[in-house]
């Protein structure tokens, strides 16, 4: 399979977006990363000895900047291969403190964000009949995290309409994948937003600190997200990929298959303990 082929990154300014740009245009992608904030570079980031990693502004927030930013590619590109959507945040907080506002911007990014670009690039992989459609969910979207349920809401939401895209786009051969990565050493630690509110219920704030402290610590020591690009890097090489694809520390990919298994009030316990929440 030609490696010459164009891949969009949604998210690609940092963190696992980013990484998987770089790595990626090492191995002859044409590249083009996607950001929410203005391009200040001339559109190129970074370089290898025959590619350029073209960063284009792109707030999948709004349908018209996914649809012109998609348009763009077209124009220089005439095809679209593979797109990578990346592009998400993560808001900690109960669910108790947080607001059906703050909830909806979770979801405004991490699903209905996806959903717009799926929806651009679609008509583009049908006339092809060939395309990869990867996501980056969580094992958060498989696993509900205490305090982070709008997060784990807006990736189980992510898990679920790609289950059921993939089985819509098989017979145009567009291939859609999950990726759920574990806690990686990324910007994604300094960037999460806490609830308004959840500095001020006391009747979670011990338990709430505990758990950030936890989560904070597992993505400052976690490993780098090179894993992550080169796990994709095969997934668009393979010509039948799996829909799901794990990814990270043994200790915490094996919380799914044990959520399986076990009792429940067992893996309940697991999680809490795990996050100091019991």
């Amino acid at each position: 399979m030609s490696n010459d082929r164009v891949v969009v990154i949604t998210g690609a300014s940092s963190g696992i977006g980013k990484c998987c740009a770089e790595y990626l245009v090492q191995k002859k992608f044409r590249i083009y990363g996607t950001s929410r904030k203005p391009i200040s570079t001339a559109d190129e980031i970074t370089s290898s000895s025959t590619n350029l990693i073209q960063m284009i502004q792109m707030d999948v927030d709004d349908k018209s900047s996914v649809n012109q930013g998609i348009d763009r590619i077209m124009a220089r590109e005439s095809r679209i291969d593979v797109v990578i959507n990346n592009a998400g945040f993560a808001i900690m907080g109960s669910m108790e403190d947080t607001t059906i506002t703050e909830a909806k911007s979770q979801f405004e990014t991490n699903f209905f964000g996806a959903l717009r670009v799926c929806r651009a690039v679609l008509p583009i992989m049908r006339n092809q009949q060939s395309g990869y459609i990867v996501n980056i969910s969580s094992i958060g979207g498989l696993i509900g995290l205490p305090f982070q349920s709008a997060y784990c809401a807006s990736k189980f939401a992510l898990e679920g309409a790609m289950e059921t895209l993939r089985l819509e786009v098989r017979p145009f051969g567009i291939h859609v994948i999950l990726v759920e990565p574990g806690d990686y050493k990324t910007e994604l630690t300094e960037h999460r937003l806490k609830t308004e509110q959840s500095m001020s219920n006391s009747g979670y704030l011990d338990r709430f600190k505990k758990a950030m402290r936890k989560v904070e610590l597992g993505e400052q020591n976690g490993p780098n997200p090179e894993s992550i690009a080169i796990l994709v890097n095969k997934i668009i090489s393979m010509n039948s990929p799996r829909l799901r694809y794990t990814v990270g520390r043994f200790s915490q990919r094996i919380a799914v298959p044990l959520k399986k298994v076990l009792p429940s009030c067992l893996f309940e316990s697991i999680i809490a303990r795990t996050f100091g929440t019991d």
